[in-house]
């Protein structure tokens, strides 16, 4: 199960500095924005999580993080100086596992620390989005999370998909698996069907 959460926690990471690295090639920043953008993106959700559950926060506890993120956040970064066009669709495809994939986390490392299921799909909802939110918020554009798509949603809707198969005595790893490919379905058939939550009626005229 260490080994099994080491990685995924490795993965999520690595994905979100991608994420992050190809927002700040879009708004055209420097090195330092890159390195900046990538690590907000990579670090900024489990950093929160760790506060608010009173933990050593992974990046310090475990260097490797910080390692994955500078690595991770070159790969965007030497394939735009081979190829200089990009799919940014990517971006968005990249955010969604970055996305599942820290929502796992988040609520494995809550169940793990004696967390009631309900804390743990709140961690990991909060682990998904708040990177994401960090970097929108640094590059002036409105959060995905705030905006268009289920986004936070996605997180929430996997969580459940989580504690259902826990709930039926699953192993963990069939939980995560499960729960991570629920979510990564549901945001990437939010962003092809455009569902949405929509509270307000609109206005007709």
């Amino acid at each position: 199960m260490i080994d099994w959460f080491h990685w995924l926690n490795l993965a999520g990471v690595a994905v979100c500095a991608i994420s992050g690295t190809l927002m700040a090639y879009q708004k055209r920043m420097d090195g330092f924005g890159v390195i900046v953008l990538a690590s907000v993106t990579a670090i900024g959700g489990g950093t929160l999580r760790d506060v608010m559950l009173d933990l050593p926060v992974f990046w310090v506890a475990d260097t490797d993080y910080l390692y994955t993120t500078m690595i991770a956040a070159f790969i965007p970064v030497i394939w735009l100086r081979i190829s200089p066009r990009f799919p940014f669709h990517y971006l968005l495809i990249a955010d969604a596992f970055g996305l599942a994939l820290f929502n796992v986390v988040g609520i494995e490392k809550t169940l793990a620390n004696d967390g009631g299921m309900a804390v743990a799909i709140a961690m990991g909802t909060i682990t998904g989005v708040f990177g994401g939110l960090l970097r929108d918020v640094i590059c002036r554009e409105v959060p995905l999370v705030l905006n268009g798509e289920l986004y936070a949603m996605t997180c929430i809707v996997g969580g459940f998909v989580y504690a259902t198969c826990h709930h039926y005595g699953l192993a963990t790893q069939w939980c995560g698996m499960i729960s991570l490919t629920a979510t990564v379905l549901m945001r990437l058939g939010a962003m092809r069907w455009h569902w949405q939550l929509p509270v307000f009626r609109s206005e007709t005229t």
